[in-house]
């Protein structure tokens, strides 16, 4: 067998799936280097978990029907192992050339292309256009302020259940949007496998509008600050993550298309932090990148858009169901969180979820936090916020807001 001790991939979406009444577990790879889908039998959960580069195939048939009654007749589980290494599921050789083939390939691409168009909005930009026109014209009398903001706070959740956020937020902020000469946009990397991970791309965005360009020389600088091979390690995460991606829309959009530089920054989970009690100021690389970005932005227009959700909470997201009185308790809690955001209190921010052990899974935790403390001591405005519907029950919620920030 070319793989004797099969280690599963870390950054795989793994997720329940019923189909034709059978319970199966749905492997797929978010970060697009494979477009395989595999279903798994949910009973055969344990040989997902042991394959974690410790067991041959003997061994785990000898523990499932050890400590799981799981017996597999010859060649059944090989043939899963296979299955699993022909989908560049298992992180192995064969996976770690096809990762640098789709790196290679991407970088050089001319620019990184808008992987949603067609899919979650039009990929025509007349029709585009005019969707955002319409939910810009459903937002009502926003007005927008002055060309002053230094920064907004954005959803990234789909347009169907956020656009009424995102045209409100996007609205206020127009001028601003309109007058700057450099965008630093800072995104919640949904599928880093490192805790506390920044990570860079030298490519250009492109949206129907056409291209954003990328500011190369301060993502150089950036790059050197923080160690390139920190800074390149998931670069390819870039290519399908939809934080960045659904948030230079609209700002192309509010631009009419016209271009400006941008510097796209993914930024991992906090987690460890929060479990640890520490502050991410800790982390040197974090230390390192504000430097930069206070340096490089200096007597530039620039604005800072933080692309991140709130809370993720409910079935959907393996917690208990929301009744009226938790979706209540949930919005008193974001509450809170938005206050220390309107007030420019990055620390306050992040202790207020860190004293709850970020309980409700505030997915743009980093990114916003890096924005406020990028921004000092800025005061913002709570200008929308929504609890959007995450399962057929509506017993989940995703939340999100807009902030703008001057």
């Amino acid at each position: 067998m070319p793989n004797p001790y099969p280690k599963l991939r870390a950054t795989l979406d793994i997720r329940p799936l019923e189909q034709n009444g059978q319970r199966l577990l749905l492997l797929r790879d978010p970060g697009q280097i494979s477009d395989a889908m595999l279903g798994i039998p949910q009973a055969l959960a344990p040989v997902l978990l042991l394959c974690d580069g410790q067991w041959d195939a003997e061994s785990i048939a000898i523990i499932c029907a050890e400590q799981f009654h799981i017996r597999f007749e010859d060649g059944v589980l090989e043939g899963m192992i296979e299955a699993l290494d022909e989908a560049l599921f298992l992180d192995n050789a064969r996976f770690a050339q096809a990762k640098q083939r789709a790196l290679d390939e991407y970088r050089a691409a001319p620019f990184r292309p808008p992987m949603l168009a067609g899919a979650s909005y039009p990929e025509n930009p007349d029709e585009l256009r005019q969707r955002l026109e319409g939910y810009l014209a459903e937002a009502g009398d926003v007005t927008p302020t002055p060309a002053q903001a230094r920064g907004l706070v954005s959803p990234h959740i789909d347009y169907m259940r956020g656009h009424a956020v995102y045209a409100k937020v996007w609205k206020r902020a127009a001028e601003s949007v309109k007058a700057a000469d450099l965008i630093i946009m800072l995104g919640t990397d949904h599928y880093s496998d490192e805790a506390g991970s920044l990570t860079l791309t030298r490519q250009h965005y492109a949206t129907p509008y056409g291209i954003l360009p990328t500011a190369r020389g301060i993502v150089d600088k950036l790059a050197d600050a923080i160690g390139p091979e920190d800074a390149y390690r998931g670069e390819l995460r870039h290519r399908g993550e939809h934080s960045l991606e659904l948030v230079a829309v609209w700002l192309h959009h509010l631009r009419a298309g016209k271009p400006v530089e941008m510097v796209p920054i993914l930024t991992g989970s906090f987690g460890h932090f929060v479990k640890e009690g520490a502050s991410p100021l800790t982390d040197p690389k974090m230390r390192a990148l504000l430097d930069m970005l206070k340096r490089e932005t200096q007597g530039r227009r620039a604005l800072v858009v933080a692309s991140g959700d709130l809370a993720h909470v409910g079935p959907a997201f393996e917690g208990d169901p929301l009744d009226v009185a938790a979706k209540a308790t949930l919005a008193a809690e974001d509450g809170g969180v938005i206050e220390r955001m309107c007030v420019g209190d990055a620390d306050g921010f992040y202790w207020v979820v860190q004293r709850m052990g970020n309980r409700n899974n505030v997915c743009g935790l980093s990114p916003v936090y890096l924005t406020l403390k990028l921004l000092g001591n800025a005061e913002g405005e709570r200008v929308a916020y929504a609890m959007c519907p995450a399962d057929e029950q509506n017993t989940s919620a995703v939340t999100v807001c807009g902030v703008v920030l001057e």
